[in-house]
């Protein structure tokens, strides 16, 4: 009897370790089923290590940007078109992760979790996906870049959609260079720069400590501050490029004081100031669709008085994401709202994802601070902005032993776009990135 009792015991444990199985299998599929099933060695997706049955990928407009004819993969025509809009396509072999033929290459080839690749196999033809990128105004990003290395990146601050992403250095996919692993030219290549870039964001920062000064010192707005061509910390100096003299909060922002600055992140202190800039998106995780951003980062760490000013003017450790900070443009232009980034289009019927939140009134006031920097110092007579009023804030991030990154960040008034644009060691902010963000700007369709 007792034989027969430990032996059922026995055959219990071993069917319910069968049903944990069946169990973590099914979450396994469920989970990677896609990724499983359109793997490179899937001779029914891939040739020759390029996929070549799938659906077409399209612009927002319509047009194709990719497709297969004849079992094999076709880019559109347009050379300038094939190289800007790399990393939002991608590349056949998939080594660009960013790009739709590697992050969604389940429904490039209408992977179903009940049939599996049945209609691929059956068909040939796969799903079409189509972008929220617009290829026309990305070609124009690609123009205004000029071969600079950085990115440049615009989306609708309401709904998310991302109609440009650019990122350089690029490479024509239809005929890729075959010293592309050896050569400088093309370092981090495969990296899309918006997404997953960090950068130091200099002056650009001021943003977020001027909206942390705002929120802990009432009456910044009549407090003026001495600018000799620095600040001594008590430990150090904080250099600031020019000798400003006297100058208010708002001329501070106008004319990027770091002597200002620098005051004022030590007026509010450290932990005020990781706080406002979490709130703003350092530190903290996002996606664009199911694709993460590089992660923001500020300082964590007890900061000298030194190391808290230049922090405090965005250098010292601080690190920035393109797409985080165009998030936050997007946050100020739309009064405390900014939302995830989006790069799939047809998907309306599903809100944006509200991503950073700001208080309202001080989303306004940073919203005026922006506007005036453009009217008062960046573009006075509205010649390179004709066709769109612009607000924002640009940045010349000093790197060790090299040209500075070319910041520019901000947003149009009249229309729900919002622009961050880094040409990475390319130089001054305003000589070069806004620049190409006026350029781009003013390429959108009205």
């Amino acid at each position: 009897m007792r034989r027969i009792t430990n032996r059922v015991w026995v055959l219990l444990a071993l069917m319910l370790a069968f049903l944990a199985g069946l169990v973590i299998l099914a979450a396994g599929f469920a989970r990677s089923g896609a990724r499983w099933a359109t793997n490179r060695a899937n001779a029914h997706i891939y040739s020759e290590g390029s996929i070549a049955r799938a659906g077409r990928i399209l612009d927002v407009n319509g047009i194709i940007l990719a497709q297969t004819q004849n079992g094999k993969r076709v880019l559109h025509t347009d050379y300038a078109v094939r190289r800007a809009t790399l990393h939002a396509v991608g590349d056949p072999q998939g080594y660009v992760s960013t790009g739709a033929h590697a992050a969604f290459r389940g429904r490039l080839t209408g992977y179903n979790s009940v049939t599996g690749l049945y209609n691929l196999v059956r068909s040939g033809s796969g799903s079409d996906v189509q972008l929220t990128i617009d290829a026309n105004v990305t070609k124009a990003a690609y123009n205004a870049m000029n071969g600079r290395k950085g990115t440049v990146g615009v989306y609708n601050y309401k709904t998310g959609d991302v109609i440009c992403m650019i990122s350089s250095p690029n490479y024509d996919p239809k005929n890729k260079p075959g010293d592309i692993d050896s050569n400088p030219a093309y370092d981090a290549v495969y990296l899309n720069r918006m997404l997953h870039g960090l950068f130091t964001p200099g002056s650009t920062f001021k943003v977020i400590t001027a909206a942390c000064v705002l929120e802990y010192i009432p009456d910044i707005r009549s407090r003026e501050f001495n600018c000799d061509g620095g600040f001594n910390t008590g430990d150090g100096r904080v250099i600031c490029r020019e000798k400003h003299g006297k100058v208010n909060f708002e001329k501070a922002m106008n004319a990027s004081c770091n002597s200002a600055f620098a005051q004022m992140a030590l007026l509010v202190g450290q932990a005020n100031l990781q706080a406002t800039a979490e709130k703003m998106g350092f530190n903290q995780s996002y996606r664009a669709e199911k694709i993460p951003l590089a992660i923001s980062r500020f300082m964590t760490k007890p900061a000298s008085p030194l190391e808290l000013g230049w922090a405090g003017v965005g250098q010292h450790t601080t690190l920035a994401n393109p797409a985080q900070m165009m998030m936050l443009m997007g946050a100020i232009a739309s009064g405390g709202k900014g939302v995830a980034p989006r790069l799939l289009a047809g998907q309306r019927l599903l809100p944006a994802q509200t991503a950073i939140k700001l208080d309202p009134a001080i989303a306004a006031s940073l919203r005026d601070l922006l506007r005036s920097n453009v009217t008062s110092t960046y573009d006075t007579s509205g010649r390179r902005t004709p066709s769109i009023a612009m607000a924002g804030k640009t940045g010349t991030a000093e790197v060790d032993g090299k040209q500075p990154h070319a910041w520019f960040v901000g947003f149009a008034l009249d229309t729900p776009y919002a622009i961050v644009v880094v040409g990475e060691n390319a130089g001054g902010g305003l000589a070069v990135a806004f620049e190409i963000a006026a350029r781009v700007m003013n390429a959108i369709p009205k």
